[in-house]
């Protein structure tokens, strides 16, 4: 309890009969979780800080001591989502081994089973929700939570994959499809409720990241009984070049608010 709740209760100890004597307050860190949990149910718009307050057990003058209003206790919600939730690029790097074509499985399967996850998945359901609205808090997650991730891809691609003289920018382009190709179909259809088995994120890690490296070239003669295979990969295709398109907008967009 900081001293601006301590003044409050002493002054108007009615006032706050919902907390009881011996009732604890709840530590910063569970506040901004609490927000999260409402900003996700109710939306940013009816959530409002009274509601907060109320779910919290805190005071609406020490909410709005620490953070001045909704929107930034939103984003420092948000915030601390991502530093919680995001892989450190030291257990991505952990996981390299001198086959290629395994450690990009072992990543993506890092990355998948983190985005899966309810916290992965709360965060992109609320991300989502107010990028039309707020494009600046959605480009900040960006930049907080996928940059430092394709940065560590990038240089990977740059000594594992590609020619030492190759530009800089097919680096980040690969790292861009990569993320989106292994990573980003799984994630948007968690996002939009569909529920996937652990077998099917398994098969679906495999054939991408294997797709990345070899591209299309059959390993043996196809016949007709591959077309609907065919037809499935390239909705995949389309799929990923959609997904590919819009990150490359949003990270434009990170990368231009971190300039401003």
């Amino acid at each position: 309890m900081d001293a601006i709740e301590q003044l409050e209760n002493a002054a108007s100890p009615a006032k706050n009969g919902a907390r009881r004597p011996g009732r604890p307050t709840l530590s910063n860190e569970e506040l901004l979780d609490t927000a999260l949990d409402l900003f996700l149910e109710k939306g940013f718009e009816r959530t409002s800080i009274e509601a907060i307050c109320s779910a919290a057990g805190m005071a609406k003058r020490t909410v709005y001591a620490r953070y001045g209003d909704k929107t930034s206790l939103f984003q420092a919600a948000i915030n601390r989502a991502i530093d919680e939730w995001i892989v450190p690029v030291s257990q991505l790097r952990a996981s390299e081994t001198d086959d290629l074509e395994e450690t990009l499985l072992r990543i993506g399967q890092i990355l998948l089973a983190n985005i899966l996850s309810p916290a992965g998945l709360r965060l992109l359901r609320l991300t989502n929700a107010v990028s039309g609205t707020m494009p600046e808090i959605a480009a900040n997650n960006t930049q907080m939570g996928t940059v430092p991730t394709l940065t560590y891809l990038a240089d990977l691609f740059r000594r594992r994959l590609l020619p030492k003289n190759a530009p800089t920018a097919d680096a980040d382009e690969a790292a861009l499809a990569f993320l989106h190709l292994v990573v980003g179909g799984p994630a948007n259809t968690a996002a939009w409720g569909v529920v996937l088995d652990e077998e099917a994120v398994g098969r679906h890690a495999r054939y991408c990241v294997h797709l990345f490296l070899h591209g299309l070239v059959p390993r043996e003669p196809r016949g007709d009984a591959d077309e609907p295979e065919m037809v499935q990969l390239q909705n995949l295709l389309a799929e990923a070049t959609e997904q590919l398109s819009q990150a490359r907008h949003r990270l434009e967009q990170a990368r231009q608010l971190a300039k401003d």
